[in-house]
């Protein structure tokens, strides 16, 4: 290790003692070492991902109502025709620290993570956020904080305690089928800070990322890897992947598989 002159004790902290400074081969060769370690890593994450598709379901046989712009809504109302639901339990009410003017910072941070619903919905999968503020102010704060894309209703009973979140934040994931809502999946503290992404979203759901490398049940649904992306304002419901698109993410995978399989121990 070597230590930092930048870094070096100013203001009363300690120098910073910084990794040791190495040739442009031997720092590529350190890279390569990490990177096996990672790859495993990220081959645990899926294996995981795939055992999380198999978990049992539970039914929700509870009638919960939501405030919403429009008024009442249903849990079904809040899937918004969709088969996937995931529910984050927001922090934003009297009595949470930075009310009436901010929701709790943690939970703030999480929707300042969040990315363009349209993918998520392309994957037949809809995003909510609940919390106990009425809906003017839960609008008002989504004007302020640049949060309009979220879709954010008011709880108004149990849910939030029947479901693990009364006290603390938490995701929540439901499957519907037809008429009948089941619960799939649910994290909270640290799990939900790899939340935001449209990759980590669809991974916890019961239908995964729904593309065709994935260990999933028989006759779940799956497609081409990769085709199904687009523009986020270019979705078109049962619309075929544009051809160019194909040729080119075609191409790209061809190109990770044999460097993948070039680097593999």
């Amino acid at each position: 290790m070597t230590t930092s002159a930048e870094n070096g004790r100013t203001g009363g902290r300690p120098a910073m003692q910084t990794p040791p400074l190495v040739s442009p081969q031997e720092w590529e060769a350190a890279r390569e070492r990490l990177l096996v370690k990672e790859k495993a890593e990220t081959r645990a994450r899926d294996a995981l991902a795939a055992e999380r598709r198999r978990m049992p379901w539970m039914a929700v046989e509870t009638a919960y109502t939501f405030e919403g712009p429009a008024g009442k809504a249903s849990l079904l109302d809040l899937f918004d025709g969709r088969r996937q639901l995931i529910v984050y339990r927001a922090f934003f009410e009297p009595g949470v620290f930075g009310w009436p003017d901010h929701a709790c910072r943690g939970c703030s941070m999480v929707a300042d993570q969040v990315a363009h619903l349209a993918h998520l919905n392309a994957r037949d999968t809809t995003l909510v956020f609940v919390s106990r503020a009425p809906q003017a102010d839960i609008a008002r704060l989504k004007a302020q904080m640049g949060w309009e894309g979220i879709p954010w209703f008011t709880l108004t009973d149990s849910f939030d305690a029947d479901f693990g979140v009364g006290e603390w934040h938490g995701t929540n994931v439901f499957y519907r089928d037809r008429d009948r809502v089941f619960r799939t999946y649910f994290i909270n503290n640290r799990g939900d800070e790899q939340m935001g992404g449209t990759w980590n979203y669809l991974d916890i759901t019961p239908l995964g990322r729904q593309e065709v490398w994935e260990d999933s049940p028989e006759g779940y649904p799956q497609t081409p890897t990769y085709k199904w992306w687009n523009w986020h304002d270019n979705y078109v419901e049962e619309a075929a992947p544009d051809k160019k698109w194909v040729e080119v993410s075609d191409a790209g995978e061809a190109a990770f598989r044999n460097q993948d399989a070039n680097t593999r121990p």
